[in-house]
């Protein structure tokens, strides 16, 4: 075990770690957006930087990504620490300047209006944290999804912004979304799932007991091959089975 000091407090954590990852098992506070347990860290929107202190000298770095180590000192809210999240949260708020979610995380951090002019469209809601293209590649294992282009005109999207013969209409892109960029309606036999710059749809399954559709063809299709199981074993809803 390492012990480590985190806001003035002294906490064992195990080698393996990040800083985020203790603080949050000791209910200390770190903001993210591009950060998910169950996939590997990013980096990608930097709201999670804390200082620490080592050989005498100070720096930032982002704590989903640093590793714990022994005798680490951590300061997760110093004027440091709580002017550049500013700093990053006025970036992000001129970038999506009317989604609800990154107003609402910038106004808990005092942010009102960015002192930025943006050069993004009205409606952009991404903020390029790569949780969707992580959770597709890492969990679901299509890669369906990318990020593309450079500056701003960096974008999530399939290949050639057409529909990805990948993608299995899992949705787990938009389940991951923090601000609702990728959305996912299903309507009677149909889901749809879509961003700014792309959209698809996809043929649900019915059940043949409660006759609810509840799951895309390719998605069924893909899991029936990955585990090898016959065809008509998802026939019936998880909740009938």
């Amino acid at each position: 075990m390492i012990t480590l000091n985190i806001d003035g407090k002294k906490l064992k954590a195990k080698g393996e770690q990040t800083i985020l990852e203790v603080a949050r098992e000791n209910g200390i506070d770190i903001p993210t957006l591009c950060y998910h347990e169950n996939l590997a860290p990013y980096g990608a929107c930097r709201l999670c930087i804390v200082e620490i202190f080592k050989n005498g000298r100070s720096r930032l770095v982002t704590s989903c990504l640093y590793p714990v180590e022994e005798g680490l000192e951590v300061k997760t809210n110093s004027s440091r620490v709580i002017n550049n999240r500013k700093m990053i949260m006025e970036l992000l708020l001129a970038r999506c300047s009317k989604n609800k979610a990154i107003k609402e995380l910038a106004s808990s951090m005092g942010v009102e209006q960015p002192s930025f002019k943006s050069e993004y469209l009205e409606d952009e809601d991404c903020i390029l944290c790569g949780l969707c293209v992580r959770a597709c590649e890492q969990v679901v294992e299509r890669s369906a999804i990318s990020l593309v282009n450079r500056g701003v005109k960096r974008e999530v999207a399939p290949p050639f912004l057409e529909p990805s013969p990948s993608c299995i209409g899992c949705g787990s892109c938009s389940y991951v979304c923090p601000t609702g960029a990728i959305k996912m309606e299903d309507r009677e036999d149909t889901r749809i799932l879509c961003a700014r710059n792309w959209k698809k749809e996809f043929k649900l399954q019915k059940c043949k007991v409660c006759g609810n559709y509840w799951a895309p063809e390719e998605q069924v299709e893909y899991m029936r091959k990955k585990a090898n199981l016959t065809l008509d074993f998802f026939n019936v809803c998880p909740n009938c089975r």
